[in-house]
């Protein structure tokens, strides 16, 4: 391979007169035909692995993903060595720049897109890789880029026992960059294969393994952009020393919670897709975090509770023994009703509801007599709180009162005797 020295051309004069020879024309010739085959083995691809999880590889569109820039750039390397075997060829200071850079930006903002979701910051860091990516193709075609970074290398301070520059913070920013994004790649790879296909006990364990393995790689891949930099790595006992008394004091509310986060997912006293009851909000766990856990109510409203709340307070779990979950409904008849056709009349109207069980099957009973009439109470048990228990409580009260108008009982109204006095000496 030729050094990097020959991607560029710092005589702008000479650059412009190689451009126009006719080894150009074959350069360019050669580049179609490598867009055209890195384009058909994307195509390729798609088909072969197509509902395979490959977003980052392979993208939303053909062109999308880092398989094609990836491809586009091996053809180019080839091309390069079989066109340039005589003489180095301008055109390819271009291309193959160009190249990298598309290979570059595509593997940041998807990686970015996949780790981070719909995130705001994501467009702001997509904008960022785009611009400094083409920023140094720019600098590196036109000769710019080495007497930038020399330029940079005479800016000059001490740390400690390190001499740093200018240069070297900004390499070890992009060395940080990459690192992070290689990191984010693999902890989402891994995250997703574990995640699939995976419930209940089974998905909570597979994502304490997943936020593990993220972490572990994140701080590894800190202590490599460090060294990149030249930072002595045994300097950090000090800073460690300090961090550990930030935690001990300002941070231990944090530390408390992502310390939570791990027991709970560690002793799977709360699972993803539990139902739950926690300092007055009940609700379903949608995600669990390593800070905080995500309770969503059957009314669609999303509650963030830290996880120290979950480990320090009482906290009803609804369904980590059983999932069936009993409710009841009161009704008021007529004190001339007849109690034994009421009953059957309740009990049918539970019966009729598809979501109710039948074991245990619903009961009803005279609960109490009332001031107007007759009170009755039903219970009824059910297997799926998490649809929602308002629907059912109103299908069974339609019922109840289409049962009880068709057999002629009536559900009275409140009544009151009003006794007058004659006022004496009339």
């Amino acid at each position: 391979m030729a050094s990097m020295k020959q991607l560029h051309i710092a005589d702008p004069v000479a650059w412009l007169d190689t451009l126009i020879r006719a080894d150009s024309l074959h350069v360019l010739l050669a580049f179609a035909v490598c867009l055209g085959l890195a384009w058909g083995s994307v195509w390729l691809l798609r088909r072969a692995f197509a509902g395979a999880e490959l977003s980052i590889l392979l993208g939303k569109r053909l062109v999308d993903g880092v398989l094609f820039p990836a491809i586009l750039l091996g053809l180019t390397f080839a091309s390069r060595a079989l066109l340039t075997t005589d003489h180095p060829i301008a055109m390819y200071g271009v291309l193959l720049p160009v190249c990298i850079s598309l290979a570059l930006i595509r593997l940041g903002v998807k990686v970015m897109q996949v780790a981070f979701g719909a995130a705001h910051f994501v467009r702001v860091m997509e904008r960022t890789i785009s611009w400094v990516a083409w920023l140094a193709v720019v600098l590196w075609v036109t000769g710019v880029l080495p007497l930038v970074l020399d330029e940079l290398d005479q800016i000059r301070w001490k740390v400690g026992g390190s001499d740093l520059s200018m240069r070297t913070m900004i390499e070890g920013a992009l060395t940080a960059g990459a690192v992070m994004i290689v990191t984010l790649w693999v902890s989402a790879a891994l995250e997703s294969r574990l995640l699939r296909s995976a419930t209940g006990s089974d998905l909570s364990l597979r994502k304490v393994i997943s936020n593990t393995v993220r972490t572990a790689l994140m701080f590894v891949g800190l202590m490599l952009a460090l060294s990149s930099v030249g930072i002595d790595l045994t300097a950090l006992s000090v800073l460690g020393g300090a961090v550990g008394v930030g935690i001990g004091f300002g941070l231990q509310k944090l530390a408390a919670n992502y310390v939570s986060g791990f027991v709970i997912l560690a002793e799977r006293s709360m699972r993803i897709g539990d139902m739950v009851r926690v300092d007055g909000f009940e609700g379903r766990i949608t995600d669990i975090k390593a800070r905080y856990t995500v309770i969503r109510a059957l009314s669609g409203r999303e509650s963030i509770v830290p996880n120290e709340m979950l480990i320090t307070q009482r906290v009803e779990n609804l369904s980590l023994a059983d999932p069936k979950v009993s409710q009841s409904t009161q009704v008021s008849v007529a004190y001339d009703s007849p109690v034994n056709m009421v009953v059957d009349l309740l009990q049918d109207a539970c019966k009729a509801q598809s979501r109710v069980l039948p074991d245990p099957p619903p009961t009803a009973c005279l609960a109490t007599f009332g001031a107007d009439g007759l009170e009755f109470s039903v219970s009824y048990w059910i297997a799926d709180p998490e649809n929602g228990p308002l629907k059912l409580k109103s299908d069974i009260n339609r019922a109840i009162l289409q049962a009880l108008q068709a057999n002629g009982i009536d559900i009275p109204f409140p009544q009151r005797v009003v006794h007058s006095l004659a006022p004496q000496g009339v």
